[in-house]
């Protein structure tokens, strides 16, 4: 599991394909790789890859055909920057939101512009996701935990504060920049419970109850 806090920026120095996959290759000065373990889960821009060698500066990481196939991550080349956050440890603080790793799609960036000191960016996603937008609800896009402020049809907005730009590569988008999208794990369930109507559970119920 992880917040959607990153924790450091990184960039790809490797990117080496075999039968398919890709054996991958991420170095940040920024974290402790020294207290990290073979098989640790770390989040390279929202995806959840584990750590199949360890660096001084780094690691590698196999990203498989399906991975490839379903994230943004085929579009990393030598030399991108990257979003990087380890797992979270049992007792840390959770200043964000529980986030999976898993990614549901990809997005795209339609529009960027200033909005007082921040930077307001507009994501379209795929119209069979924008059921799981929500206004003030979270999102997870590239590994960052992020608020909606608003949803029109499958476009959603988020406001980037300065400190958000400057610490992730967020700050580098411009239109057409393709993203990985999270949802929010509670729209995941709450579906899966209504489609199901399990226990006597439907929209009317959870509406009932201030859930919907």
């Amino acid at each position: 599991m992880f917040t959607g806090l990153i924790k450091a920026k990184g960039s790809i120095t490797a990117m080496n394909r075999r039968g398919g996959d890709v054996r991958m290759t991420v170095s940040s000065d920024a974290l402790p790789w020294s207290e990290y373990d073979l098989g640790e889960s770390i989040a390279v821009n929202g995806v959840c890859l584990t750590a199949v060698a360890l660096h001084d500066n780094g690691f590698d990481t196999d990203v498989s055909v399906e991975t490839l196939d379903v994230t943004a991550l085929g579009n990393l080349v030598t030399g991108s920057d990257v979003n990087l956050e380890p797992a979270i440890s049992l007792g840390a603080r959770l200043g964000g939101h529980f986030v999976s790793g898993h990614i549901d799609c990809v997005g795209n960036v339609t529009s960027k512009s200033a909005d007082a000191r921040s930077i307001r960016l507009a994501i379209e996603v795929p119209a069979e996701f924008s059921r799981y937008l929500a206004r003030k609800g979270s999102v997870c896009v590239d590994g960052v935990g992020l608020t909606i402020n608003e949803v029109s049809g499958n476009t959603f907005e988020s406001n980037i504060i300065p400190h958000t730009a400057d610490v992730t590569i967020m700050g580098g988008y411009t239109v057409g920049t393709a993203v990985n999208v999270e949802v929010d794990l509670l729209a995941r369930y709450i579906e899966r419970l209504i489609s199901k109507d399990r226990d006597g559970i439907s929209i009317e119920f959870l509406k009932d109850h201030g859930y919907a």
